[in-house]
């Protein structure tokens, strides 16, 4: 059943089960191609996973190491000048701290701060005690430019209540905060006893002790520090707290997380998360240390450097109790690092006030832009759920503005480690490549689209084409059948009515031409289907020689002649002298099949012209060629079916309409003999009638 289903196909039906071939084929194929290409994807995906753990990694570690270099300070580097070398030397220089400009390992520093006891604010900047600052050297623009630089960071921390307002040192507002009273903290009691080795006595306010607060008790600011934790907190639970510079929350960024929910092997996680040696270092440390409880004043004199009284310094020995530093965002978009100092039973908080975005930019961003990542991921900085910056690699012409912007697919993300927890790295991509495989599949997608479009096509034309042929060939029967009938009949007819003598002497010949005529008739159908045969066998054998074109055309008169007088036509056969002389190579009796074939198609369609003739003529062209010409004065070929003509078995008319005989394979070997012996043949209208064109490459003649 299947197999006459298929023999009975028309196009549509050939349309119907080569579509149903193709999307038997394309759908797996297709679906195999994306998963595969979806592995290569997520396999890609776990290797920039891999890649943007490392970086956090790396990020993590350089920030230890940074807060690890700031842990190392001591106490009284916090202090404009300090001890140097041996305390017996009795010689005080400058802090490390007191540089100008500041200088430090960490990113966007401003500058350093002290807050002791009594919430009174100090910097290294400038020293404390009513100490003239020239005396040290420092005056002038340099002057101007610390003071500058000290109450810039004074006033951060006092717009969020870490210091006190008012002058530096002078105003110091009471506002006691008892310890007793702040649950949670454990140290009311004295940590040391310190040893005074005294010098000299001297009564001028101390360095870092002037106006010491009751024992047991706190200022306000150093409460505020711890406050600072409070609102981190609030922030981890979630409830929105405006910071300055933030572009919205984390759970407004629309990443989608179906390549991350798959876990990546534990070796590739290993190595990545800060060394244990990193982390213990964050415990809280004792030191020992020697300190100038009181300096020497300066002597100033017109004109004169200033020089120190000599050997009037009050040295004091302490042992202190440092705790790990503390990183908090200040609502004003500022980090703040601070620790809590305990000597002498007393509270000191040290720290350093950081820009935003260059502490950022030179911790996170700088080692983001060496790696591969930054060419096809976003990096997102957090800060307890707020969103503080997004670097990409990729150029855009709008820059997100808030967090609901930002999209593509969840990469990585992590908090980096104590006391920077709050920070956190988000690693989006927009565009996952797929990599060199995802190339190699891309390509062979392509391909296998283009073979299956090119060959589905290929074969839609070769079905189409073998229905046509069915139908002509099932036409060329019908038509052969009819061609070799209707002579047989006449043949037959004429031979019977001779044979018995059924007509007149005068009318003897007149039959016995029509017996010759549809003789001839058989005989050219019979060399067209032998002909035919032969080629379609690829068994056609030409004898190509020169011969002239004057003993072609006397050759032609003879074989055309009889064929158009019976018709009823006359032959009218000119030919140039110039073309007569011409020497053209080809078969001679193929020469002859091809007019003979040309010349029966101009009569038979030009059977009801009211001029008939046939005009053969030749010349020859610009380009050297004997052109031969076969003209009939009949309707002339339609326009669209000019080149359709020369196809074999074709007919412009049904086969069971026709007016005409024919079997649609005269033209068609007509075009085929030409080719074979290196011609050209065409057709074009006349008026009246067409004109068939046979042009043949002259030779030079023997």
């Amino acid at each position: 059943m299947l197999r006459a289903s298929l023999r009975g196909l028309d196009r549509k039906g050939l349309r119907v089960w080569l579509g149903l071939f193709f999307l038997a084929l394309a759908v797996p194929t297709g679906i195999l191609i994306r998963h595969a290409y979806s592995q290569l994807k997520w396999e890609a995906f776990h290797q920039y996973r891999v890649l943007a753990e490392e970086l956090a990694a790396r990020v993590d570690t350089r920030l230890i190491g940074v807060i690890n270099g700031e842990e190392a300070r001591s106490f009284g580097d916090y202090a404009f000048l300090v001890l140097a070398g041996d305390p017996s030397a009795n010689f005080l220089q400058r802090s490390p701290l007191s540089a100008y400009p500041v200088t430090s390992g960490v990113p966007g520093l401003i500058g350093y701060f002290q807050v002791d006891a009594d919430g009174a604010f100090s910097t290294p900047l400038l020293p404390r005690g009513g100490v003239e600052p020239r005396a040290y050297g420092i005056a002038g623009e340099e002057l101007e430019q610390r003071l500058t630089l000290q109450s810039h960071i004074r006033q951060v921390l006092g717009d969020h209540r870490l210091v006190r307002g008012g002058r530096l040192d002078a105003d110091r507002s009471p506002a006691p905060l008892a310890l007793a009273d702040r649950p949670g903290d454990k140290r009311p009691e004295p940590r040391s006893k310190p040893s005074m080795a005294v010098k000299d006595s001297l009564k001028s306010p101390s360095l870092d002790d002037s106006a010491a607060a009751p024992e047991g008790e706190e200022t306000l600011g150093q409460a505020a520090f711890d406050r600072l934790n409070e609102a981190s907190r609030l922030r981890e639970q979630g409830k929105r707290q405006a910071v300055a510079g933030a572009m919205g929350r984390v759970e407004d960024l629309k990443l989608e997380s179906r390549y991350a929910a798959a876990p990546v092997d534990e070796p590739q996680r290993q190595g990545v998360s800060p060394s244990a040696e990193l982390l213990q270092r964050r415990s809280a440390r004792k030191e020992r240390s020697a300190l100038p409880v009181a300096p020497a004043p300066m002597r100033y004199e017109a004109g004169e450097a200033q020089v120190p009284e000599p050997a009037r310094v009050v040295i004091g020995t302490f042992e202190s109790e440092i705790d790990p530093f503390e990183l908090s965002l200040l609502d004003s978009g500022h980090f703040v690092l601070f620790r809590n100092v305990w000597r002498n039973g007393q509270r000191y908080i040290q720290g350093a006030l950081i820009e935003q975005r260059p502490f950022i930019a030179g911790l996170i961003e700088s080692a983001f832009r060496e790696t591969a990542l930054s060419q096809m991921s976003d990096l997102i900085v957090a800060y307890q759920g707020n969103v503080l910056s997004v670097f990409s690699g990729q150029s855009s012409e709008q820059y997100p503005s808030s967090a609901g912007e930002l999209r593509g697919a969840l990469l990585y993300k992590t908090h980096l480690s104590a006391p920077a927890g709050g920070l956190e790295l988000i690693f989006g991509i927009t565009g996952l490549p797929a990599g060199p495989g995802g190339t190699v599949v891309n390509w062979v997608a392509a391909t296998l689209m283009v073979v299956l479009v090119g060959g589905f096509y290929l074969m839609y034309r070769l079905g189409v084409g073998q229905i046509e042929l069915a139908r002509q060939q099932q036409d060329f029967v019908s038509a052969v059948s009819h061609e070799l009938k209707t002579p047989l009949t006449s043949i037959r007819m004429y031979g019977e009515i001779l044979r018995e003598g059924w007509t007149s002497e005068e009318k003897k010949k007149t039959y016995y031409d029509y017996i010759h005529d549809e003789s001839e008739r058989l005989s050219r159908l019979i060399a067209n289907v032998l002909q035919l045969a032969r080629m379609t066998r690829n068994d056609l054998h030409l004898d190509l020689r020169p011969l002239r074109v004057t003993e072609l055309t006397d050759d032609l008169r003879d074989k055309v002649g009889s064929q158009v007088e019976g018709a009823g036509f006359e032959l009218s056969l000119r030919c140039e002298e110039e073309a007569r002389a011409a020497v053209i190579e080809v078969d001679a009796d193929a020469f002859a099949q091809i007019f003979i074939n040309l010349v029966d198609n101009a009569i038979k369609f030009s059977a009801r012209a009211q001029v008939r003739s046939i005009d053969i003529g030749c010349h020859l062209d610009r380009h050297g060629h004997a052109v031969f010409t076969v003209r009939d004065y009949g309707p002339g070929v339609p326009r669209d079916q000019m080149k359709k003509i020369f196809r074999l078995f074709y007919r412009s008319e049904g086969e069971l309409t026709r007016e005409t005989v024919g079997t649609g394979i005269g033209l068609a070997l007509v075009r085929q003999l030409v080719r074979a012996m290196h011609g050209q043949v065409d057709v074009a209208n006349q008026e009246p009638g067409a004109e068939f064109r046979v042009a043949f490459p002259a030779v030079d003649g023997a």
